[in-house]
């Protein structure tokens, strides 16, 4: 046991063990320091400044600091320097040594090892020398001796102390010098800081006596207990129990006694006053519930009826809505139907329009030859030759055009579209001059479904400025009377890849027929029905689908069920 005294001036004992941990907790404060890269060992400047047991020779001195020389370093010209002070004369402009004028070169200064091993090895008084320390031990050991010396001047190991003190005192001063050290609440005791146990006595601490807030005949009460003393000092201000009933005595915990005999019978009248007032609200209360209650079945009964007539409205409210979405679908259908006939009659008309002008353009034509004919012969009957030239030069082109359709037209159910100048084409679709484009027709046989193709290549729909968008269109032919209606034919709808892999990209569909697109045509054509994001252009333009600013579509219709008309 080591004897102190606290703040109080009350003599203590603390154990010896409490001064081992605390020495323990200063070696792990105190950490070794590694050879002679530990902060505090080397110096900031120059070289050593211990106090050596031997004067150090010559050689073992800086040629800069002349003191014993610190990291030695060797310049070409043999003299030693430290390793700061060889730094500063090397910033200089245009270095030399101090000694022989020599110039000096950074590359030309090499670490002396040989020097400073025997610059460790001198001997030298400890660095706590003045604290009364006598040790004489080499420069390497000097940080060795510093963290297990008894006379080295150290912080205090608990951290929060600002003192310092020497190595040997620190158990006196964590006995009882250290306004941090622990200390153990002799009340309750509970550990804490020397600082925080005043604070902990007058505030906290449960077992900590206190006089009574009353300055009642009980000269102290521990702190923990005196919640359940107010209710038993016989100085305690209380209030009179019954003054719920009425009751407004107020006075100290000791006259209670005397005022509870006293006005029993206060008491009791005033119980029975109050219990008067009860029965009364109670019987009211009944009266009140026995009329709702006499009004629950008709509210009842309203509310089922309120119920049912909900449902109905739900009911309603359901069937109107589905009838709203039928007309909705019904009026859009009928509109888009109504809207794409006429966009096919107009189309129709264009082509008509177009016709009209290339056979006025073949009417002037002839027209012109006729009028040089009839300058070449005279007044030989020029009207006779001119009707009959005209007629016959009108036959010619009507057989001409039957005959170059007939020549591209196949009769296999198979179409291949050759579509030139895309880019041209393209743009037109994009500025909505052409947005869309017909193929020739073809046929299932020489007396099956007439069809043809069309393709949006700026996109329709959906697929509106993003895709490529294909469709089937089944036409009004010559044979329509004698095939079966709805058309039912299986038709795949391919783009063809026109390099070396040959990755056609195709879709194909079963007609539904329900559908106006596929029943015998009344127009020109019927309704186009196919795939709006046929495929995306960023696929069609960067892959080889495009060859000479062309692409080639096929449309295949199957024929292998199709019957004889």
């Amino acid at each position: 046991m080591s004897a102190g005294r606290n703040a109080d001036g009350r003599e203590l004992q603390i154990p010896l063990q409490q001064c081992a941990l605390s020495l323990a907790a200063l070696s792990l404060a105190q950490r070794p320091w590694p050879s002679d890269h530990v902060a505090g060992f080397l110096p900031q400047h120059g070289g050593f400044r211990d106090h050596f047991v031997a004067t150090p020779e010559p050689k073992y001195c800086c040629e800069s600091c002349k003191l014993v020389l610190c990291n030695p370093r060797q310049t070409e010209c043999g003299h030693r320097f430290c390793e700061t002070c060889i730094s500063e004369q090397l910033s200089k402009p245009n270095p030399v040594c101090p000694e022989d004028k020599e110039p000096l070169f950074k590359d030309k200064v090499f670490r002396d090892i040989c020097c400073h091993r025997e610059i460790m090895a001198l001997r030298v008084y400890c660095r706590s020398e003045k604290n009364g320390c006598k040790e004489q031990i080499s420069l390497q050991q000097v940080m060795d001796h510093l963290n297990v010396c008894p006379y080295f001047e150290v912080p205090c190991p608990l951290g929060k102390c600002k003192e310092k003190m020497i190595r040997k005192d620190i158990p006196e001063h964590l006995s009882w010098k250290c306004k941090h050290r622990e200390t153990t609440c002799e009340f309750c005791m509970q550990k804490m800081g020397m600082t925080e146990l005043q604070k902990h006595k007058d505030t906290v601490c449960p077992s900590y006596p206190v006089a009574c807030p009353n300055h009642c005949t009980f000269p102290s009460i521990l702190r923990s207990k005196l919640t359940s003393h107010q209710h038993e000092c016989p100085k305690a201000h209380v209030t009179c129990s019954f003054i719920r009933f009425g009751c407004n005595f107020k006075g100290l915990n000791q006259d209670m006694r005397d005022h509870e005999s006293s006005f029993a019978s206060e008491h009791l009248r005033l119980m029975a006053t109050r219990n008067t007032t009860l029965e009364a609200k109670v019987e009211d209360v009944k009266g009140e519930l026995l009329e709702r209650y006499k009004v629950l079945p008709g509210l009842s009964s309203r509310l089922s009826e309120t119920l049912s007539q909900y449902e109905e409205m739900r009911e309603k409210n359901r069937q109107l809505d589905q009838k709203l979405n039928t007309m909705q679908v019904k009026l859009m259908s009928s509109h888009s139907e109504k809207l794409l006939e006429i966009e096919l009659e107009l189309r129709s008309l264009r082509s008509v329009r177009e016709e009209v002008e290339t056979l006025r353009g073949t009417v002037e034509s002839i027209r012109s030859r006729v009028a040089t004919l009839e300058g070449g012969r005279g007044g030989a009957n020029p009207a006779t030759h001119t009707l009959g030239e005209f007629v016959h030069e009108i036959r010619l082109a009507d057989m001409d055009l039957r005959f170059q359709v007939l020549e591209t037209a196949s009769f296999n159910g198979m179409l291949i579209w050759k579509i030139r100048d895309y880019k041209r084409r393209k743009q037109e679709a994009v500025a909505s001059k052409t947005l869309s484009l017909y193929s020739q027709p073809f046929y299932t046989g020489y007396f099956g479904y007439k069809m043809c193709a069309r393709v949006y290549l700026n996109g329709d729909g959906m697929g509106k400025g993003t895709h490529l968008s294909l469709f089937f269109v089944v036409m009004r032919g010559e044979y329509d009377a004698l095939l079966p209606w709805p058309f039912k034919q299986k038709v795949t709808l391919m783009l063809m890849d026109q390099g070396p892999a040959r990755k056609h990209l195709g879709d194909a569909f079963k007609p539904d027929p329900n559908s106006s697109s596929f029943r015998r045509p009344t127009a020109e054509m019927n309704i186009a029905s196919g795939c709006p994001l046929f495929v995306a252009q960023t696929v069609l333009e960067n892959g080889t689908y495009i060859k000479d600013d062309t692409i080639f579509i096929k449309v295949t219709v199957d024929t292998s069920d199709l019957p004889d008309p």
